[in-house]
């Protein structure tokens, strides 16, 4: 496994504090979040997934808890958008330059904006994909925000 991806290049360039944590990739997960999750021994709401979303045509990015389901009205309005629907798996990887199971909302390949889930803020650490299947980054939650200008909203159902 590589130690620098894409995602740990640009925590790094934006000064951020993070460590690596590696875990035991299981392709057949049906939820990666909650497998993630359970490898890292971490309660699921620590544990964040990075969604790719379409809200009226612009490419976004949602983080949101492993355990919990976005809404996409609610992730609409975040944005100030009227609709909302999930990326197709093929986009998603055409836009972030990165699998399915190990997009990370750092080092994409462009900078989208980023809405993340406000109850993220509550919890004293949060892991995000480390840009690679079976790698998560382990950093504070303000630092999640600061470092991605994102908005942080009640986006989960």
């Amino acid at each position: 496994m590589a130690n620098a991806t894409r995602a740990t290049l640009a925590l790094q360039k934006a000064g951020v504090a993070f460590t690596l944590h590696p875990h035991a990739y299981d392709p057949d997960a049906e939820r990666k979040g909650l497998q993630a999750a359970e490898a890292l021994g971490e309660p699921p709401e620590c544990v964040l997934k990075t969604l790719m979303v379409i809200a009226d045509g612009e490419k976004v990015c949602a983080v949101v808890p492993s355990n919990r389901s976005v809404s996409m009205k609610k992730l609409a309005a975040a944005f100030g958008a009227k609709h909302a629907q999930m990326m197709a798996p093929a986009d998603a990887e055409r836009a972030t330059g990165y699998k399915v199971g190990g997009i990370s909302p750092f080092g994409q390949m462009r900078r989208v904006r980023t809405a993340i889930d406000a109850d993220a803020l509550a919890q004293p650490h949060v892991y995000v994909n480390g840009g690679q299947r079976g790698l998560q980054v382990r950093l504070e939650p303000a630092h999640l925000v600061d470092a991605l200008g994102a908005v942080v909203a009640p986006i989960t159902t």
